[in-house]
């Protein structure tokens, strides 16, 4: 077990530091969205063609959006970040931003409704990732958070695009860097992958009529509060490792 998550970790450092080279010297760039109800903006790295790493949520979701920008260093890919779109009244009502809808966070998606102002946000929303992609979108990873006390101890990713197979891969490859990078001390949280797992957040609603729609294959990842907070900056490298290495699979010639 060492020795194979040795070997991650080296294949994932020669990886990061092609990454480096793709995405050093481009700044990212906030673009203001104006909307009756409160300005909002986006950030936008352009890294390597082809896959974009989203943080749709970087306010409302804590620290997606420092998660983000850091997998986006880490791995070399796209990324939009998404801020300023929530707490659109006292209820904390928000703009969805990946799909043309607003809800209180947490809600469920029969309670979410379609309005003329939340089209306008998630279509710039998607006008900024097919920026940040250059091209064909073949793989794209949203972050987001929650702080349900059922999915404390987990990370689920809801997928498109994905066999059983690479759902297997996917979930061990997880496993395999948590082993190898994680002290004594610090929680071990489990990783369900959807086909392999039952999920709690499906992303029904995204994949449906939002940007889950689009991409040949993504992943829609759900982080638990101690992921986004004391250990963010662990499962933050954990999440770029694995995604480095699933890229071999994720993105044909990857």
């Amino acid at each position: 077990m060492r020795a194979r998550g040795l070997n991650s970790l080296v294949f994932a450092l020669a990886l990061y530091l092609q990454g480096c080279g793709v995405i050093a010297g481009k700044a990212a760039v906030p673009i203001p969205v104006e909307t009756s109800a409160q300005p909002g903006t986006f950030q936008v790295w352009k890294g390597r063609p082809g896959a974009v790493i989203g943080a749709p949520h970087g306010t409302s979701d804590r620290d997606t959006d420092v998660i983000g920008r850091d997998l986006a260093r880490l791995t070399g890919f796209g990324l939009v970040v998404a801020s300023g779109f929530s707490w659109l009244d006292a209820d904390g009502r928000r703009f969805n931003v990946n799909r043309p809808t607003e809800s209180v966070p947490g809600a469920p998606a029969r309670l979410e409704g379609e309005t003329p102002e939340a089209w306008r946000v998630y279509e710039a929303y998607q006008r900024r990732v097919s920026e940040a992609a250059q091209g064909p979108l073949a793989l794209y990873v949203e972050v987001h958070g929650n702080a349900h006390h059922e999915s404390a101890g987990r990370l689920e990713i809801a997928t498109v695009g994905l066999s059983r197979d690479d759902a297997w891969r996917l979930k061990t490859l997880f496993e395999l860097s948590r082993d190898a990078r994680l002290l004594g001390s610090e929680p071990r949280l489990d990783v369900w992958v959807e086909s392999v797992d039952p999920l709690r957040y499906s992303a029904a609603m995204a994949k449906q009529s939002g940007m889950l729609a689009t991409p040949r294959r993504a992943l829609h990842i759900e982080l638990p509060r101690v992921a986004r907070t004391t250990y963010r900056e662990r499962y933050t490298g954990l999440l770029a490792d694995v995604l480095i290495q699933s890229t071999r699979f994720l993105i044909p010639g990857g």
